[in-house]
């Protein structure tokens, strides 16, 4: 089936183009296009079948670019061909029944031709201008739309497509989206795949989506686990947990904590891995060295999205993180997060710097995206003044306004905020828009918090969803 995210191969050596397949297939491409104008018969058909046996392993689909006889030797799905290519009717003949066959396309009349002529699906493209090609005519989204109202086959969009433009073209009508430099040229190329994929979880229905938080029980309810569950549930997704440390808290405080062996973390997060999956994971408290390493080892293995919540200190001023963890934070987790959401003590201890203003918050979301997450939420409720929080995402920075609210009531703010935020990235919002919906859950939760208990109440998560639906 062509759907999903479709990784065309790089013009590299043959070491670098079965890296970056194997990067886009860990980080979830649903379709490997191989394409070779360089390399003599031979060298292709060996490279193909390395290609194809990797896809076989992943579950992708196996296509060969422009030359039927080449995909029949490699023994790929199909085969996709460009408008001078061979004909739908001889591709077929050499390919026999039951294969694969693609036809690119730039107007709706090719497109309606594609389809008379028996195409499996079609290309579309350029969307945007693009590098690979300096002479492709730009197409555009609204071209899209009127050839998704005109063939019912399968649209493969192509040219120019990032993350910041990938979500419009899903949304006019793309089933799968082709990209080479998006995931071959970035630095994270695993988690740059994750992030194109998680967008098509915009056409799954919410129920369908699955969250799973690695994170430490909380007994009062408010915060860990319990919170994060809570989060995922009313905001209308599966939730999955592995309980890393077990602790007998209150509002007032923390006064116990009796952390799980690393292996026995493992063992849950595998369990629920290889039966249900994951689409995004929320990573709490992690307590221990060994914990943070095993995690960080089940990030890399898997390609997950993670959304990093470096838990360090209780609202009552108990460690939830050891200081021979914190290392271990910084040289593993960091270099395999997603996103990390750490508030202003957090952010000082993993970089060493002071941080009171906002110019000081983007330097210090800078810092730990050299060290290795590839996006950073800084929050700023521990500042003077608003609460406002910055996301540096890339060059870009986004402001999260909000007003500060004068009370206690506000344990599992940190905890509830990053599972809003994978929640959402698991329903396939950009990551942007997680953000800024994430804040008024938050601050929604916050506002509308209910007094319990005799020290830092929770916040008011059935709140914080109710005004995400309104």
């Amino acid at each position: 089936m062509i759907k999903g995210l479709y990784f065309i191969t790089p013009s590299a050596s043959g070491e670098q183009v079965l890296a970056a397949t194997r990067a886009a297939l860990c980080g979830g491409a649903r379709v490997i296009q191989y394409r070779d104008k360089e390399r003599t018969c031979e060298v292709q058909v060996e490279l193909g079948r390395q290609i194809g046996e990797m896809c076989r392993k992943g579950g992708a689909t196996f296509l060969v670019n422009d030359a039927p006889a080449l995909a029949r030797d490699c023994d790929a799905d199909g085969v996709h061909l460009g408008q001078g290519d061979s004909s739908v009717a001889e591709a077929r003949s050499i390919l026999g029944k039951g294969k694969l066959i693609g036809v690119s396309t730039r107007t709706v009349e090719q497109a309606r031709q594609a389809e008379q002529a028996g195409a499996d699906y079609i290309g579309l493209g350029a969307m945007f201008p693009t590098g690979s090609k300096d002479d492709a005519e730009l197409v555009g989204v609204e071209r899209l739309r009127q050839v998704r109202q005109a063939v019912g086959l399968p649209i493969v969009a192509i040219g120019g497509i990032s993350y910041g433009n990938a979500a419009e073209v899903i949304d006019a009508g793309a089933d799968a989206l082709a990209v080479i430099s998006a995931i071959a040229a970035d630095p994270q190329p695993v988690l740059a795949a994750r992030e194109l994929a998680l967008l098509f979880n915009r056409k799954t229905p919410l129920e369908q989506v699955r969250v799973l938080t690695i994170a430490g029980s909380d007994s009062g309810g408010g915060a860990g686990i319990q919170a994060d569950l809570k989060t995922i549930a009313l905001l209308g997704s599966f939730g999955m947990s592995a309980i890393t440390v077990l602790t007998a808290q209150n509002t007032r405080g923390v006064h116990g904590v009796y952390p799980a062996p690393a292996a026995f973390v493992q063992q849950q997060v595998e369990l629920v891995l290889t039966d249900i999956g994951a689409d995004t994971v929320k990573t709490g408290m992690l307590y221990s060295a060994d914990i943070v390493e095993c995690v960080a080892g089940l990030l890399e293995r898997y390609g997950l999205a993670a959304v990093v919540d470096p838990v360090m200190i209780a609202k009552g001023g108990a460690p939830l993180l050891r200081d021979e963890a914190m290392a271990a934070v910084r040289g593993q987790l960091l270099p395999r997060t997603f996103l990390l959401t750490p508030n202003l003590p957090e952010a000082e201890a993993l970089t060493g710097m002071t941080i009171r203003t906002l110019q000081e918050m983007e330097a210090a979301g800078r810092r730990l995206h050299e060290m290795g997450a590839r996006h950073v939420l800084i929050k700023g409720g521990h500042r003077d003044g608003d609460a406002t929080d910055l996301l540096v995402s890339g060059d870009a920075v986004y402001r999260l306004p909000g007003e500060r609210i004068a009370t206690t009531n506000t344990h599992g703010t940190g905890c509830s905020y990053a599972a809003a935020l994978a929640t959402l990235l698991a329903q396939g919002e950009t990551l942007p828009n997680a953000a800024q919906r994430a804040k008024r859950f938050i601050d929604m939760a916050i506002r509308n918090a209910v007094p319990l208990g005799k020290g830092h109440g929770p916040i008011n998560h059935a709140a914080g969803a109710k005004a995400l639906k309104t």
